[in-house]
């Protein structure tokens, strides 16, 4: 079971380049969970303590404007969700809600920090691979922002 979850963080580009006995040991510290269709994994502005990588199903990450929830993207077995919280230590940004039956592997601060203790230079890694994951959704994001802004300003031509 080890070898096949090792394999899971293996295939992400968070993990990438990250040695096996290094991921080993964050799995050490990882609690296995399953979700059914609409559950919630957490809530927007829950306590971020931890990541998650989602080993089977699919999620919908959701936003909360005036009491309605708004589906900002879906996410599907080998994502990653909630890593910001290993960056900035904040509330959850959004909700994560189970669209089908889910088994995910939760990765805590802790498990990071034990990384920290071992080898920095790997530590590292995995921090500076986040971040690379984090901009390249703020790239997405950003485009996406861009487009609806443009679609909301055009000026009709006269």
């Amino acid at each position: 079971m080890t070898e096949e979850r090792i394999r899971v963080l293996q295939n992400m580009p968070i993990f990438g380049g990250v040695r096996e006995e290094i991921l080993a040991l964050m799995l050490d510290e990882a609690e296995e969970m399953s979700l059914q269709k609409g559950q919630y994994l957490f809530r927007e502005n829950d306590p971020g303590n931890a990541m998650y990588v989602l080993r089977e199903g699919q999620v919908a990450i959701l936003k909360l404007w005036d009491d309605v929830y708004y589906r900002l993207n879906c996410l599907f077995a080998g994502d990653c969700i909630g890593e910001m919280s290993l960056i900035d230590l904040g509330r959850r940004s959004a909700s994560v809600l189970a669209v089908a039956d889910c088994v995910v592997m939760e990765l805590t601060h802790a498990a990071l920090f034990k990384v920290y203790e071992k080898d920095l230079e790997q530590f590292a890694l995995i921090q500076m691979n986040i971040g690379r994951e984090l901009s390249r959704r703020l790239r997405i994001a950003n485009d996406t922002l861009f487009r609806e802004l443009l679609k909301s300003n055009r000026i009709p031509p006269h």
